[in-house]
């Protein structure tokens, strides 16, 4: 296969949607928080919980899981909609439904 093919399927799968991701990198992903070092600190001192319960870093996150993320006084809600490894900044809204 020559190099050009294999960049092109390289990037195809990239796109793909997958079945779990973990937490951290999904909240890095969706652009819900800016950097995966900080959602890895937001899920450390139990400012994001998955589906009602207190969640890691490492959890996995599936479609249509709701979470739970809480700066200050605010707390937000969020569907998954959908799992992407790779998102262009435009389209990562689309990958959750804010509830509350």
């Amino acid at each position: 296969m020559a190099k050009n093919q294999k960049e092109k399927a390289g990037r195809d799968e990239a796109r793909q949607p997958v079945t779990a991701m973990r937490l951290d990198k999904f909240l890095k992903v969706s652009r819900i928080i800016k950097r995966r070092t900080l959602a890895n600190e937001a899920c450390d001192t139990g400012h994001v919980m998955l589906n009602g319960k207190e969640a890691k870093a490492g959890a996995d996150v599936r479609v249509g899981d709701i979470l739970s993320v809480r700066w200050g006084d605010r707390l937000t809600q969020y569907e998954v909609v959908t799992l992407n490894e790779h998102v262009l900044k435009e389209d990562a809204a689309g990958m959750y439904r804010v509830i509350s």
